[in-house]
């Protein structure tokens, strides 16, 4: 005779625990206290718990899918990002689909009008380089699509936004490259009416500042995220054999990759001549050569509090929010393209 799958009310009835303190203790609700979240979880995992999609689905009507919508999938961030979305959401019993802009507004727009039609429970973006407008979410929200936002920030529409310190990243960067002995600093940041590309030059420029350097407008440039465009940024940059740069912050993974290479085809030597700063650890880095110095995201804190945020606005659907904006504390990861000395 069959044995009867565990259920929540079950494992519930063991602990004296209600079914909505189970439930929220199982998908690592921040309203749920340490002591009782590891009780129910050592207890699930006893009795080989399993959510049950269907009969979730079926209960709440709803599809038990999240949808994931990320710039590039083949970007180890945004990789590890996706790792935490779906750490948070399996334990909730929600499954995730994952779809990829290419940084393109055209293609997000139609990617938001499928996730429409297949009934997703909830959006958890981080919005292409193109969008400068960003009416297309705001109808999705208003439709009654619960979004979260991560990575990107979107200060026109009201909802949990997930970030990394793009600021203190940035200064910390230039700080190192400061104390390396570098003094003509230039940095190639994203496109400008991106937030993160005007905090991350926002905190280049406020560590010259802090260290009486001067800020040379011409050396603040930006790029598309594209491997060739931030390519002949570099070259354009370093193209004067006389009075160019000792120090470059290039923030984000595809400017860094780029300039590496570049700075060396144009026979300079990392870190000698120009001490290179990445924005974004990337699996590659450690095994360039020289290795590559960077600023890292915490990828997979970041999923994992995004798709906490997302289940949480979908459980309490209806009932009064107050929207977070998360910042998250970034590492500087100091390898050999910045070591000047000793």
């Amino acid at each position: 005779m069959e044995s009867k799958p565990i259920t929540i009310k079950e494992i519930g009835r063991r602990l004296g625990l209600s079914k909505s303190t189970v439930s929220r203790a199982l998908r690592d609700s921040p309203e749920i206290g340490a002591a009782t979240k590891a009780r129910v979880q050592a207890l699930a995992h006893e009795l080989s718990y399993t959510p049950n999609p269907v009969a979730l689905s079926l209960q709440r009507s709803r599809s038990q899918t999240l949808a994931v919508v990320v710039p590039e999938i083949n970007n180890s961030f945004f990789a590890a990002v996706i790792s935490g979305l779906e750490d948070v959401a399996s334990r909730a019993g929600y499954y995730t689909i994952i779809y990829q802009s290419h940084e393109s507004s055209e293609r997000e727009n139609s990617i938001l009008r499928n996730i429409l039609a297949r009934h997703a429970d909830g959006l958890m973006i981080s919005t292409a380089s193109q969008n400068t407008h960003f009416g297309h979410l705001r109808r999705l929200q208003e439709a009654g699509m619960p979004m979260v936002f991560f990575d990107r920030r979107v200060e026109e529409i009201q909802t949990h936004q997930v970030l990394a310190d793009d600021f203190g990243g940035a200064f910390q960067a230039t700080e190192h490259l400061i104390e390396q002995g570098c003094s003509r600093l230039a940095c190639i940041t994203g496109p400008p009416h991106l937030q993160i590309a005007r905090q991350r030059q926002a905190g280049f420029q406020a560590a010259l500042v802090r260290y009486n350097l001067p800020i040379r407008e011409e050396w603040l440039l930006t790029s598309e995220f594209n491997f060739t465009k931030a390519g002949e940024v570099t070259r354009g940059l370093f193209s004067r054999s006389s009075d160019r740069p000792d120090g470059l912050l290039a923030a984000s993974t595809s400017i860094a990759l780029a300039a590496h290479l570049s700075l060396r085809e144009n026979g300079l030597h990392i870190p000698n001549d120009v001490a290179l700063i990445g924005f974004s650890d990337l699996p590659v880095a450690p095994l360039l050569e020289p290795s590559l110095s960077v600023v890292a995201q915490p990828g997979f804190e970041m999923g994992q509090q995004t798709g906490q945020l997302m289940i949480d606005l979908i459980e309490k659907r209806g009932k009064p929010v107050r929207y977070q904006t998360r910042i998250l504390n970034t590492d500087l990861i100091i390898r050999k393209s910045t070591l000047r000395k000793g």
